[in-house]
């Protein structure tokens, strides 16, 4: 059924959803029951087996296109974003920031303690922002080295703000993504807000665009990837680490999936691309160095 979802293009419901987002991961008892169908001697399900592993071995290839933008370079900028895990993160968020010195910081899970201990500790290096100003998993913040100027943002669950950034003289779209996650009773929500977050993308095309966060979605999963279907690129993508994985932290070296991203324009070409330990939160926090260009 996951597999079947994945080739139809739809999320399907529970437990889809769940599973899609660990699928490259069912290579493993899809190889099992292949060796057990042969042990057996079970022709028909040896040869089910078979096309169920080359679909899953197709889908590993990264999805969506890649290409670099082909204006001159008119700034460099670098781009942070963490979820801090009900603001059990905030601590070792701040040294990180101070070492990597990204130009924009957009920070998830980030209640009012949060936000007071980032905007007391940033203040000078990170003079603008914009915040959803509401406790536990629905508070975010923005920080920008560049001057804002505010936006509606996307409506959804958890507060997801947005800004246009004045990037030495060019406007850029910033808008942070933190769809409800999809729990059993929340895929509907879920789908919706992924779906409103498409719209953002969609309705930008003439302007450069930065779309990063929390998106509680891989590339595997359907309303994601209608994201990138609107003509923005995965950054991690673009820099060689599209399937590394950012959450679970604990067990990412070993099993996890990335749902951490940051989605950009054509306007941007990215060089790197890191996931970072984030001491306190189930999530890393992705780094990635931007470049924007001019367009043709």
């Amino acid at each position: 059924m996951v597999v079947g979802c994945r080739v139809a293009d739809t999320d399907g419901f529970t437990p889809v959803p769940q599973l899609l987002a660990f699928l490259p991961w069912l290579l493993l008892p899809t190889g099992f029951a292949l060796l057990c169908a042969l042990l057996a001697r079970w022709w028909a399900g040896l040869v089910w087996g078979v096309a169920v592993l080359g679909l899953l071995a197709w889908y590993l290839e990264p999805y969506g296109r890649s290409a670099e933008p082909a204006g001159r370079p008119l700034a460099a900028l670098r781009v942070l974003t963490a979820n801090v895990g009900f603001g059990h993160g905030t601590p070792a968020l701040v040294p990180l920031v101070r070492d990597r010195r990204p130009d924009v910081v957009f920070v998830q899970e980030c209640p009012y303690a949060c936000r007071a201990t980032l905007q007391g500790g940033l203040t000078d290096a990170y003079p603008y922002r914009r915040a959803a100003r509401e406790a536990g998993s629905h508070g975010s913040l923005i920080l920008s080295r560049f001057p804002l100027r505010p936006t509606a943002g996307v409506p959804g669950t958890m507060g997801m703000p947005g800004a246009v950034a004045d990037v030495r003289g060019h406007s850029v779209r910033l808008q942070l993504a933190h769809p409800t996650p999809p729990l059993p009773d929340r895929v509907g929500p879920w789908r919706r807000e992924l779906g409103r977050l498409r719209a953002f993308a969609a309705g930008g095309a003439d302007t450069p665009t930065i779309l990063a966060g929390d998106f509680n979605a891989s590339q595997d999963h359907a309303s994601f990837r209608h994201i990138l279907d609107t003509g923005l690129f995965d950054a991690a993508r673009l820099a060689g680490a599209d399937r590394a994985p950012s959450w679970p932290a604990r067990t990412a070296s070993v099993i996890g999936v990335q749902i951490d991203h940051v989605l950009v324009s054509r306007d941007f070409a990215a060089t790197d691309a890191r996931f970072l330990r984030v001491t306190g939160t189930d999530h890393r926090a992705l780094l990635v160095n931007l470049t924007l260009h001019q367009r043709r």
